[in-house]
């Protein structure tokens, strides 16, 4: 109102305010001089009585302090509330054009962005208003109606990669340019990965007070940009935008394919932007490592995955140099096991009888040849069936090679190599051309330095091309590779010492090394040359759960490097014993926050607002004790000595009245508000009522309330127990302890309760009352996925503060399933879905029991079967949603499964003493 961020809880009341002008008029009002008459008896008491005097107006400082009481009056009764987060988008009366960052890092709180962008455009219903996000594709913005912009909102998802905020900015500062009435709202997340972009800089610049910015307080997102498996230890890298204390410290997992958990490391930013975690595993389990994730990341950013490439091979390196020749500083055996330690265990085979043979027992990934020029005999057949069953092969050249050969090559050498000066001779040294888009090298950077002076030479034929995955600038192949079997053959035609090359002196042997050695986990899979494209397999939501790739994701080269985008959103690629890995983030990305600089910034967080009644009616009080001291001042009953004391005394009195509470002296809420007992809790008091958790999601809270009212009318016309309307609560708000049965759909996107929230659930469990949990994911089950649904780790989180009993999946002889009707297992929408129940004491008295002795039931219940949807019907009775598999009982099993949830909930184990009837009728046949 008037443009201040002031609320009313009865406007209404503010219509008193203009009665004040009469209220004015009546209060100066004075009644009549009284007519002199004269007695005869007048004199004789004339010195007897004093003179009345009556003053002949109210004095203004009295009058203008009782209008202002009056006003203060008024106002305390409307109910003010200063609410400094209001919403309103600005006080212009053109276009709006909302800007939504929906990257990965915005992931974590966008329930909280997306209602933020709600409440801005319902506030700004009357304007035209245009929502862009910064992952769409930019458009010519046209404003339209706000209820459109809104339901656009509410289906916008954060993208799992990082969007390119300049191409929105250019169109936004278009649109500023031709509409000076227009004004614009980013609700940002702050997060800049690499460079700053001038677009953005440019867009701040020159829409000034036009463009308004909604940020968390506390921003700042956190990713993991590599995770290197080392000699002992997966080591993970991590940055974060900000320096603060938020988020400062966390918990890194890492989990296998099946989303296991195979270790956990904690990290520490410890007042800077980037930390390490490592996770020490036995190298077994650090090579199952298929995700790293930070524990309560909520983001794709904060996740990496691993392929084959990222797991630490075991690799074996045979030398053919003699003891007399060998220089262990300067040999190829020195520079190929420095290449490799960092990615790979290396063994170096000990110099004597047989060593390959003593190699392959180790049971290698890869084995390295150096200057190795025949294998034969019992050897070439061991190495043979070695690459055969999936094995890599890498061979380097030399003096040896370059004389003799054998069949374990890629292709066919002429004999003789080529050297400075000699018959196949070049004038001077070669260098490395680039390396093809079909080649495993493909990305890498060629420096400009190397020299080839001396290689071996391949024979040509039809496949040589093929073969070839590097070659110098004059054609020739410098690397060749050749699948065997289901393993690979890889040749380099020069040495791995710096005697024909200074190639192992450059950082580009380290990482065609490296690339290599990821061919031995899917080398029977792969291409020859690496040119095939694989198509996306389970890619990562904004959330950094798998889901199932969209119809916009393309497949990859498998050779392809770099980071996810719109097209190639992150995830596995190829099938799942060949998957490529793509992240979110690349290894030397950098993180940093935004820079606004002075452009106006709201706070995403909305605060609660501040009830202004306690003051207001502070002052009231305040300013009726002054108008009774000024009315015994003026009637003269107050001397002028006692007026300072009497007012310091009745002052003293009012403050302390409004200071009882620390809170309501500054204006606030009572510190310890006493409990308010709301008509539902009152209606739940009288009358047993099932519940739900309201979930924020309107279609599932919606589904929760049909279902509920469902089984609320079959539990009316089948049982004794007719339970009054169910009702969505709060755990946050409602109070708890009059529900028996609280059923709660478990969503990817819930926000986490807090920890008054946690403790209230807490208590009700332990109090006897029943939650049932329904992830509602059984079908991503059915189809065989092994990674948990987003639903389940979302519900694992929420557990996690709570104290669970030890659960187990319901017995066939569980007391839930014969509480009134007899079911063989528990039935919802989904029919195949687990359920999960507190598990039973075994042995004892009590193993023939199929519950506890004790009368109170589980407290929690967890199933996946999605059971509100099947109980939920329109108003026809017309089921709402179809049953999976759709069996023709299934609804109505769904429905006794139902009943015997709320039997079992409200009789505990009554039908458990059925075990005694036996002795019970044997004794009365007695």
């Amino acid at each position: 109102m008037f443009g201040l961020p002031i609320l009313f809880a009865a406007p209404a009341v503010l219509i008193a305010l203009a009665g004040l002008p009469v209220l004015y008029y009546l209060l100066r009002v004075t009644p009549p001089p009284p007519r002199r008459v004269p007695l005869p008896t007048l004199p004789l008491v004339k010195d007897l009585i004093a003179v009345e005097r009556q003053p002949s107006r109210t004095p203004w400082w009295l009058l203008a302090l009782r209008l202002l009481l009056a006003a203060a009056a008024i106002l305390a009764l409307a109910g003010p509330q200063w609410n400094p987060n209001a919403t309103q988008p600005g006080q212009g009366t053109g276009p709006l054009v909302l800007l939504i960052d929906n990257g990965w890092a915005s992931a974590p709180d966008w329930p909280l962005r997306r209602e933020r962008a709600i409440a801005l455009l319902e506030a700004a219903a009357s304007r035209a208003v245009a929502v862009r996000t910064t992952a769409e594709e930019p458009q010519e913005i046209l404003p339209g109606p706000a209820r459109a912009a809104i339901e656009k909102v509410r289906g916008l998802q954060p993208v799992p990669h990082t969007p390119e905020r300049g191409r929105q900015a250019q169109a936004l500062r278009s649109f500023l340019a031709a509409n000076p009435a227009a004004e614009a709202v980013w609700i940002t997340d702050l997060t800049l990965v690499g460079d700053a972009e001038p677009t953005v800089a440019e867009l701040l610049r020159e829409a000034g007070q036009r463009l308004r910015i909604v940020a968390a307080k506390d921003g700042g997102a956190r990713a993991i940009l590599s995770a290197t498996n080392e000699r002992d230890a997966l080591l993970v890298r991590l940055a974060r935008t900000a320096t603060g204390s938020a988020g400062a410290v966390g918990l890194v997992r890492a989990l296998d394919a099946r989303g296991r958990l195979v270790g956990e490391a904690p990290f520490d930013f410890q007042a800077g932007e980037s930390a390490q975690a490592r996770i020490t595993v036995p190298l077994e389990l650090r090579n199952e490592i298929a995700r790293v994730e930070i524990a309560d990341g909520q983001s794709a950013g904060a996740v990496h995955l691993l392929d084959a490439g990222a797991q630490r091979r075991r690799v074996a390196i045979i030398s053919g140099e003699t003891t007399d020749t060998a220089q262990p500083l300067v040999s190829g055996v020195y520079f190929v096991s420095r290449a490799l330690t960092p990615y790979a265990s290396v063994q170096e085979a000990a110099r004597g009888a047989d060593p390959l043979q003593r190699a392959l027992e180790d049971r290698p990934e890869v084995v390295v040849l150096v200057d190795v020029g025949t294998v034969s005999g019992q050897a070439f057949d061991k190495l043979d069936t070695f690459v055969q069953e999936g094995g890599v092969l890498i061979r380097f050249a030399g003096s040896g090679l370059a004389a003799s050969s054998d069949a374990l090559l890629p292709v066919k050498l002429r004999r003789g190599g080529r050297i400075l000066g000699g018959t196949l001779s070049w004038e001077k040294p070669q260098a490395l051309a680039p390396f093809p888009d079909g080649s495993p090298f493909a990305g890498l950077s060629v420096p400009a330095d190397i020299a080839i002076e001396r290689q071996v030479l391949a024979e040509p034929e039809p496949a040589l091309t093929e073969r070839t995955w590097a070659t110098l600038t004059d054609g020739t192949p410098l690397v060749t590779a050749a699948r065997r079997g289901k393993g690979m053959v890889i040749l380099y035609h020069v040495t791995a010492d710096t005697s024909w090359s200074n190639l192992p002196l450059s950082g580009l042997f380290v990482d065609m090394l490296r690339r290599m050695v990821s061919f031995a986990a899917t080398s029977g899979n792969r291409a020859e040359t690496g040119t095939d494209m694989i198509n996306p397999r389970r890619v990562l939501d904004g959330y950094g759960t798998f889901v199932t790739p969209p119809p916009t994701a393309r497949p990859i080269a498998r050779g392809r490097g770099g980071v996810a985008v719109a097209d190639h959103p992150p995830g596995f690629y190829g099938p799942s014993e060949a998957s490529v890995a793509l992240n979110t983030l690349a290894a030397d990305a950098r993180l940093s926050s935004l820079d606004i600089g002075g452009t106006a910034t709201d706070s995403l967080e909305e605060r609660p607002p501040v009830d202004l009644r306690a003051p207001l009616l502070t002052l009231v009080f305040a300013l009726a004790l002054i108008d009774m001291l000024a009315v015994l001042w003026l009637a003269g009953l107050l001397g002028r000595r006692a007026l300072p004391g009497a007012a310091a005394l009745m002052l003293a009195a009012g403050l302390w009245a409004g200071a009882g509470d620390p809170a309501l002296a500054q204006g606030g809420q009572p510190s310890r508000p006493l409990p308010v007992v709301s008509k539902d809790d009152m209606d739940s008091s009288y009358q047993m009522r099932l519940a739900y958790v309201i979930t924020g999601n309107s279609e599932i809270d919606e589904t929760s309330k049909l279902g509920l009212t469902g089984l609320t009318r079959a539990l009316a016309t089948r049982t004794a127990f007719e339970p009054g309307p169910p009702i969505g609560v709060d755990p946050a708000k409602n109070e708890l302890v009059y529900y028996a049965v609280i059923y709660w759909p478990i969503t990817a996107d819930q926000p986490l309760p807090g920890e008054a929230a946690l403790k209230k659930i807490d208590q009700f469990m332990r109090n006897g009352g029943t939650v049932i949990f329904d992830t509602r994911d059984a079908l991503t089950f059915r189809t065989g996925s092994a990674t948990p649904s987003a639903e389940t780790r979302r519900l694992r989180q929420l557990l996690a503060s709570l104290d669970i009993p030890a659960l187990e999946p319901v017995p066939r002889d569980h007391v839930l399933t014969k509480t009134f009707y007899l079911l063989d297992k528990v039935i919802g929408r989904y029919a195949q879905g687990e359920t999960w129940i507190e598990a039973l004491p075994r042995g004892g008295v009590d193993e023939k029991r199929p519950a506890r002795a004790g009368d109170r039931v589980s407290p929690i219940i967890i199933t996946a079967n999605d059971l509100a949807a099947a109980w939920a019907s329109d108003r026809s009775g017309n089921p709402r949603f179809p049953m999976v598999p759709g069996e023709p009982r299934q609804r109505e099993m769904a429905l006794r499964t139902g009943i015997n949830l709320v039997m079992y909930a409200m009789t505990g184990n009554y039908k458990a003493d059925q075990v005694h009837i036996p002795a019970l009728l044997e004794r009365l046949g007695q």
